[in-house]
């Protein structure tokens, strides 16, 4: 029987399972849940290649993206950059990420994640790709970054995007879209009121598997699998059936990813 919908997750780590019955089991769950298009973001020079073997193993559904997350900007930073931006020019990629900025990790090295970030942009403009922005504690530095490197080659999406109202606005104007976890479902988090409020034309989902699962399995290992749950609470926000999101959702992430 053909789906009548499909969803799109367009920020997971399912690629941690690589060659493994696991990441088997995981991707035919998803495609259970009509979950078909993945797209799989590196954090450091050692996670490129699990990327690539989950890429190759299913071609239709996993897409890759390359980046050195700011948790993994550390002293040797130049190498680790030097390492993945050879891998961008051996291999088709989607877009540059995760790259960002995290002040809740470590704040000491705020002055080189910016270098590596202001590295990665240009990488992405120069190949018209999207970037996958990972912003942890830091709004202000971030857009203050994006507002000193923005031009029309400037767009992507906001990862695990947690802010109030007026940064979702701002992240909108800057050209990105909202990237909608687990967090959505959370009772206390807020992140639900700032959804309602969002037109749907830019919003994509995501799972950041195996992190922030959803509710009902906060706390627990998170899979791709369950972005179904976090697209339930989206369109009930919205007050729109499943399909009718995973239509607009998925078109958005055709229109970020070129794919």
């Amino acid at each position: 029987m053909t789906p009548t919908y499909q969803l799109t997750d367009t920020h997971t780590h399912i690629y941690y399972h690589a060659n493994s019955e696991r990441l088997d089991v995981q991707l035919k769950t998803c495609f259970a849940k009509n979950i078909s298009r993945l797209f799989l973001p590196n954090v450091d020079s050692q996670s490129i290649q699990p990327v690539f073997d989950t890429v190759a193993a299913y071609p239709e559904n996993c897409f890759a993206m390359l980046g050195l997350h700011p948790c993994s900007v550390k002293a040797n930073y130049k190498s680790e950059l030097t390492i993945i931006e050879k891998a961008i020019s051996n291999h088709k990629i989607y877009a540059i990420g995760e790259i960002g900025l995290d002040l809740y990790w470590d704040k000491s090295t705020l002055d080189i994640q910016k270098d590596a970030f202001r590295t990665q942009v240009k990488w992405a403009k120069e190949l018209g790709l999207p970037i996958d922005i990972h912003c942890r504690e830091a709004f202000d530095e971030i857009f203050e970054l994006l507002d000193e490197l923005k031009d029309d080659r400037l767009f992507g999406i906001f990862h695990c995007f947690t802010g109030n109202l007026e940064q979702a606005h701002r992240a909108i104007d800057l050209g990105f879209k909202l990237g909608i976890g687990g967090v959505v479902t959370y009772k206390k988090a807020g992140l639900d009121h700032v959804v309602k409020e969002i037109d749907l034309k830019h919003i994509v989902l995501e799972t950041d598997a195996p992190y922030l699962a959803p509710t009902p399995f906060r706390g627990k290992e998170n899979e791709s699998a369950y972005l179904y749950y976090i697209a339930e609470k989206v369109a009930d926000l919205h007050q729109i059936s499943i399909e009718k999101l995973a239509e607009i959702t998925t078109n958005n992430s055709k229109t970020i990813f070129g794919i």
